[in-house]
């Protein structure tokens, strides 16, 4: 946990018809004074959306060489490395070597942000989803955040259901191709 980090905690109730995922958990999040709340919520959501055995948050904005969101296998292997927001060519290059599986999960303009990769070396990079969701929504979002969070993710047919602290919202979670 980075310095003067504010701890946010949510108790999960996690439904995920698409892939058959149901889980309750809690989850400590510490977020870093230059982490936005949108980007602290799609690293949330992004954990929640490809939460497994093995799926671990890393420091996030801190962490130079580790995605927001890992997945290790038992054996320490990387299987899923997790990207949030718009990170640089080099990065998903790298993730892509050293994981099984890379996704990307932004809460910016999908379009600028897979603009920036056009001409870039990423290894498998047809094989890398990038994640969004509708315009507002975290947003919408953001203003139901406290320190202490009561959170139940439903996703059926790729429709994103979130009740945070009350406050009822829903998206699509739309995929793009990176290439």
């Amino acid at each position: 946990m980075a310095t003067g980090s504010t701890i946010h905690i949510f108790d999960v109730h996690l439904a995920d018809v698409d892939r058959g995922v149901y889980d309750e958990f809690t989850l400590r999040v510490a977020r870093h004074p230059s982490e936005t709340d949108a980007y602290m919520l799609t690293r949330l959501l992004a954990y929640c959306l490809e939460y497994e055995e093995g799926i671990a948050f890393t420091e996030g904005v801190a962490a130079t060489d580790e995605p927001a969101v890992l997945v290790r296998d038992l054996t320490d292997r990387v299987t899923a490395w997790v990207e949030v927001g718009a990170p640089d060519a080099a990065r998903l290059h790298y993730g892509s070597k050293l994981a099984d599986r890379t996704a990307i999960y932004t809460y910016r303009d999908p379009v600028k942000v897979i603009a920036n990769w056009a001409g870039k070396t990423i290894h498998e990079a047809d094989a890398i989803v990038l994640h969004s969701f509708d315009a507002g929504f975290l947003d919408d979002a953001a203003s139901a955040l406290a320190r202490r969070n009561t959170m139940t993710v439903s996703v059926t047919e790729r429709q994103l259901y979130l009740e945070l602290n009350g406050t009822h919202l829903s998206t699509a979670v739309h995929d793009h191709s990176i290439r």
